[in-house]
């Protein structure tokens, strides 16, 4: 299982403008001592930086700025790049409504960025110091932020329609795992309108809301596991309870009508060093976890491993034992993929 954490969600900002400010000199502007005089509170959210290198003071100006929205906008770092990484390759493309709304979520999604932020002015002292004001215009940025909430509601709602046989299959467990991902990046995204003095759109649930719904669905959802040549059931045990970490129920029984069938082949076979005073075994595992409605190969897995000992029993425990570890993370790791993949719409 992926390891999740929570970190506060950091925001490298999208400069608007159609380039960077020229420098100013002379008399020193007011909102280098009192950023709220020239930049009213009511209407921005401004903070000043300032360095001997001007790029540093811009820097220093943005990260003021983002630390004006604290620790209350965070969102889990894989739940961050899993959305991130679906909607930049256009897999999300096919559950958005209209061109426009594509277009804004890529921008928003390419960079962890804060939204509708300019570097307004740069002042240098004439003495080694640069000085620099970050600006975000509230209202153009409520309208921004409104729109990308608006444009992630319509991804949610179009991945959650679907008829009870659409759902109850791991494509509706996907398909409800990445709307319960979207509805996290809504809530990060609702938090940056409230701060900025305004109430989001109306209808914006959790991310848990959804993933209860995946867990509810993947207990509807049993895998049918059938393993050859195995021993003391040790290859159906270890995937069984590889499955059962992700919430799905397992059978060993051939007679099983289950739509997903995890088909595993063991070989296992002596190998002959001649030099070596050990006895080897090596232990082949061929799996594939196959839809059986349309036929498809949903996660392929391969294992390959010699070991050996002292005696031909204990070199063939272990290669079980090293095919039960491999289930357990490597398996575990592809399965877990195919989970967070969601499958473009036509």
């Amino acid at each position: 299982m992926l390891k999740r954490f929570v970190i506060p969600l950091v925001f490298f900002v999208l400069i608007l403008s159609c380039g960077t400010p020229g420098v100013r000199t002379g008399k020193m502007p007011e909102w280098v001592n009192s950023v709220d005089a020239v930049y009213s509170r009511a209407r921005y959210v401004a903070a000043t930086g300032f360095s001997p290198d001007r790029i540093l003071a811009e820097k220093n100006a943005l990260s003021n700025l983002t630390a004006f929205f604290g620790q209350t906008v965070e969102i889990d770092k894989t739940v961050s790049s899993y959305y991130k990484q679906t909607v930049s390759s256009g897999a999300a493309d096919g559950w958005v409504d209209s061109a426009e709304m594509r277009t804004n979520i890529k921008t928003s999604a390419s960079m962890d960025e804060l939204m509708g932020v300019e570097i307004k002015e740069v002042w240098y002292d004439s003495r080694g110091t640069y000085y620099a004001v970050a600006v975000m215009e509230k209202a153009r940025a409520i309208l921004i932020y409104n729109d990308l909430i608006q444009a992630n509601l319509n991804i949610i709602n179009n991945l959650i329609t679907m008829t009870p046989s659409e759902k109850n299959s791991l494509d509706g467990v996907i398909r409800y795992r990445f709307a319960a991902v979207t509805a996290d990046v809504n809530v990060s995204y609702r938090n940056i309108i409230r701060l900025l003095d305004s109430e989001p759109p109306s209808g914006l649930l959790s991310g848990d809301h959804y993933r209860q719904e995946a867990q509810s669905i993947i207990r509807t959802i049993p895998i049918s596991v059938r393993v050859t040549n195995d021993r003391a059931t040790r290859i159906f045990n270890a995937f069984a309870g590889c499955l059962a970490e992700f919430g799905f129920e397992s059978t060993s029984s051939a007679s099983s009508n289950s739509r997903y069938v995890l088909n595993v082949n063991v070989t296992l076979s002596p190998v002959d060093l001649p030099d070596n005073r050990n006895i080897f075994s090596r232990i082949e595992l061929a799996a594939s976890l196959r839809d059986v409605n349309s036929g498809r190969v949903l996660v392929p897995y391969n294992f390959n491993r010699r070991e050996g000992h002292t005696t031909q029993a204990e070199a063939e425990n272990r290669c079980f034992l090293m095919a039960e570890k491999g289930i357990n993370e490597e398996f575990a790791g592809l399965f877990s993929d195919f989970l967070s993949q969601i499958h473009p719409r036509n």
